[in-house]
């Protein structure tokens, strides 16, 4: 799964535990609905003063508890080559 999508997953995990509409958070975070549905959905690159915009006004969550969710770094780690 890419991050795109965790993220995006993990912005709708929030909005439905604050029982929150797409329309709601994208109001709060000042972006278009079908942005948002594009964003949680995993379709839409988003940057990073926007992903503030959603997490910190649309969800009313901070950067911290956003990402401490252990799913957005579930993937495997690579082998590195030891110089």
């Amino acid at each position: 799964m890419d991050i795109k999508t965790k993220i995006g997953l993990r912005i709708k995990e929030l909005r439905t535990k604050k029982e929150l509409t797409q329309e709601a958070v994208a109001w709060k975070a000042e972006v278009d609905r079908t942005f948002m549905n594009h964003v949680e959905n995993g379709k839409r690159n988003v940057s990073v003063d926007t992903l503030t915009k959603i997490i910190c006004d649309g969800l009313n969550t901070s950067f911290k508890v956003f990402f401490e969710d252990e799913k957005l770094f579930d993937t495997p780690a690579k082998k590195r080559k030891r110089i």
